[in-house]
């Protein structure tokens, strides 16, 4: 999967909570988030100057206009890894639960079928 092709991917399932994603489904999603929030920020410096504090209004719409599709990813990679969406709640114990998500994510999916649908990886 390209770059382009998880963009695409992520934001055609922008509310899509079932089915699986593939590791570079996520991976390339939160680049293009890491990379579009600087963009966006660069942007809003320009036209509203640098905030003090917080972050800017583009950069807040934008983060606004993707938390879905990024919560949907998140649950969609857990779901490869066999893993129940509700886990994501992990993330909110400091350190701990973070590093385990983030290993999680990194983690090959379970091969064919799982609970939560067809491999990814699986051509047919």
């Amino acid at each position: 999967m390209s770059f382009t092709d998880a963009i695409g991917t992520c934001l055609r399932k922008y509310a899509t909570f079932q089915g699986r994603a593939r590791r570079a489904e996520y991976w390339w999603f939160q680049l293009f988030l890491v990379l579009a929030c600087f963009a966006v920020g660069f942007l809003d410096g320009l036209l509203f100057g640098v905030p003090t504090e917080g972050v800017g209004v583009l950069v807040s719409l934008f983060l606004l206009a993707t938390f879905l599709p990024t919560l949907a990813v998140a649950v969609r990679r857990l779901h490869d890894t066999d893993r129940s969406g509700w886990w994501l709640l992990l993330g909110l114990i400091p350190l701990i639960g973070q590093i385990l998500l983030i290993i999680w994510y990194a983690t090959k999916g379970t091969r064919g079928k799982n609970r939560f649908g067809p491999d990814p990886l699986d051509p047919a």
